[in-house]
């Protein structure tokens, strides 16, 4: 038989068990790529499809399983992950790798108006997707109750709270900013100084929690007037070490919350006067290209964004599948559904 079935057309799944010698349902997990097939009757399988010619009708599938082959990613604060500087690319890169693997379609929605919302909740209350992943969620923000109410399967990046309910996957932003600080000491830093994002942002939270941890176990007492509050913008890093020499002149080390506010930081500290690392060492979070290209290169916390994209779609996959949350084996979880990827310095001239 060469690549038509019985009747000249297409080759049936039918055909294909026939030729692997083994059942109807056992042919479709192979095609479907789930679990649960031994490794000789995988092979038998895939040898029937090379030899039929067999292509799986990815329409009717779809449809026999009540499903989209579709998944939607929500971006409702678009200048948090589109601003120049972010890692938004290279989540996007993560999360359709994993798709490409069992060919689902993937769909950016960003729902930063009330008119986008609108316009969001109609397309999902009409099923046209499978699964939501959501990002860069501002603490309050009702929207990730939105395919909760409506049945849909979601995760999202980037928890809002330490309570968040839906599945998630982070980065360990505490850990990463408390490794900042720790370097900056060991490397006698005495003044150090903070630039944090949003504090309604989870993540910037976080990050302020890990300086305060790490001057605190080093026993240095913690001055609230080297804490300084920006914006996600490169002004408002500018702006805030403007406020932070202000108060503390004698300021010699600057850890900010990323990378955009360190570009921002270090612009006013050049328009101060001050040398880069000799007078003030400073610090990003993030590791995006931003910071490789800095002058001098910048000392960022990594984060691995790729692997996190991954990580989101993984997980939704397995809630759309019925699968449990919590079997999810990524990094270290945090609660039920969570997964927790470490963050790493990479030390550059800046510091």
């Amino acid at each position: 038989m060469n690549g038509h079935g019985r009747g000249g057309g297409r080759p049936t799944l039918e055909e294909v068990a026939l030729r692997a010698g083994v059942g109807r349902g056992t042919a479709s997990r192979v095609v479907n790529g789930s679990p649960g097939v031994s490794a000789r009757t995988r092979a038998a399988v895939e040898a029937a499809v090379a030899e039929l010619g067999y292509v799986p009708n990815r329409a009717a599938r779809a449809l026999a399983a009540n499903r989209t082959d579709a998944v939607a990613l929500i971006v409702p604060d678009p200048e948090a992950l589109l601003f120049p500087g972010t890692s938004f690319a290279e989540v996007v890169r993560g999360i359709g790798a994993a798709l490409a693997d069992v060919d689902v379609q993937l769909v950016l929605a960003l729902a930063g108006s009330e008119r986008e919302r609108r316009r969001l909740e109609g397309y999902l209350a009409g099923h046209r997707v499978d699964g939501v992943l959501l990002l860069a969620v501002r603490a309050g923000d009702p929207l990730p109750e939105l395919p909760v109410r409506l049945g849909i399967p979601a995760v999202i990046g980037g928890r809002r709270s330490a309570t968040e309910e839906l599945p998630s996957v982070d980065c360990d932003d505490r850990a990463g900013a408390a490794e900042a600080v720790r370097h900056l000491l060991k490397r006698g830093r005495r003044a150090i100084a903070v630039i944090t994002g949003p504090l309604d942002l989870y993540g910037a939270q976080c990050r302020l929690e890990g300086y305060r941890e790490a001057l605190a176990a080093a026993g240095r007492p913690v001055d609230e007037s080297l804490i300084a509050v920006g914006d996600l913008s490169e002004e408002a890093g500018r702006r805030a070490v403007a406020g932070l020499l202000e108060r503390r002149p004698a300021l010699d080390a600057v850890f900010a919350a990323s990378d955009v506010l360190a570009a921002g930081a270090l612009r006013g500290l050049r328009a101060a006067g001050r040398r880069i690392p000799q007078d003030v060492a400073l610090v990003g979070f993030g590791d995006s290209a931003l910071a490789r290209h800095l002058d001098p290169p910048l000392t960022s916390v990594r984060q691995p964004v790729e692997e996190m994209g991954r990580a989101m779609a993984r997980l939704l996959l397995r809630r759309i599948a019925g699968k449990p949350a919590q079997r999810e084996g990524e990094g270290a979880g945090e609660g039920k559904g969570s997964v927790v990827l470490p963050a790493q310095l990479v030390v550059r001239a800046s510091s």
